[in-house]
């Protein structure tokens, strides 16, 4: 039997209850390693930017679910998801083929570390991420808060290859000719991308550009423990070479009840 949004709540197997079904509204293939899609948004869903939720298909009478950051501000009216393609990955082997019409399902849930209530206050906001980390990144850039919590927001994107940082670019632009945002973001946000596989004028890891000085070069001013905040996200080897570097500058780790000069998000899909 198929379940769906029409199936009343009490013709479900007691595996899917208490999931929500949502309706695929838009999906773009950046690569073929990469895709994002739009899905409606529950009138009762309420999100800080940054938060993930767990997202999936119906398996049999169960639901299969991975965490995922929502990309999306929590302004927006709809949801959107950044994810990655692994051809034998449980979900995401089936996720890459969705299309518009089509149903996900989620525990209505939010949780997550990249939030600004996990961040002492700051001047700037320095935002690691590589690969599809940088998802919660795209809530979090478009939020008014952010903007008013900082004087400056600096995204860093690192991928393997050129074409796998459109993503980051397009969020940019989406700013630019946004309705809104413009007036808000004014010019405080600033946008680093690089690459470590293919040639490009930007190469190498951000762990290399923190310690020979080619991020200060590219942001302007070197980084500062005592008025920089930082968000991580990405693999967990990623998260552990920030971490070390932000703790031997003597920055803490913050989480929801003890805010600190740092965060990471470990339960990221990457």
């Amino acid at each position: 039997m198929t379940y769906t949004a029409a199936t009343p709540e009490a013709e479900l197997p007691k595996g899917l209850r208490g999931v929500t079904f949502l309706t695929v509204t838009g999906v773009t293939h950046w690569t073929d390693r990469t895709f994002s899609f739009t899905c409606q948004r529950p009138d009762s869903l309420r999100f800080r930017s940054g938060e993930f939720v767990m997202i999936g298909l119906v398996d049999g009478e169960r639901p299969l679910l991975r965490a995922y950051s929502i990309a999306s501000p929590a302004w927006e009216e709809h949801l959107e998801f950044y994810s990655i393609k692994v051809q034998d990955g449980p979900l995401t082997s089936r996720l890459q083929h969705l299309k518009p019409g089509d149903e996900i399902v989620m525990r209505a849930k939010p949780v997550g570390t990249l939030v600004h209530d996990a961040l002492t206050p700051g001047k700037r906001l320095i935002l690691f991420s590589t690969g599809t980390g940088i998802a919660p990144f795209a809530s979090v850039i478009r939020d008014p808060e952010t903007y008013e919590k900082f004087d400056e927001v600096i995204l860093t994107h690192t991928c393997r290859e050129v074409h796998e940082l459109d993503y980051g670019k397009d969020l940019i632009r989406h700013i630019e000719e946004h309705e809104f945002l413009p007036e808000i973001v004014g010019d405080k946000l600033t946008l680093v991308s690089t690459t470590t596989r293919e040639s490009s004028e930007t190469m190498g890891r951000m762990t290399d550009w923190l310690r020979d000085g080619r991020f200060a070069e590219a942001t302007g001013a070197p980084f500062d423990p005592a008025t920089d905040r930082v968000m991580i996200c990405g693999s967990m080897a990623m998260l552990q070479e920030h971490k070390a570097i932000c703790e031997a500058a003597g920055m803490k780790e913050g989480s929801n009840s003890d805010p600190g000069d740092f965060v990471i998000e470990k339960a990221f899909v990457d």
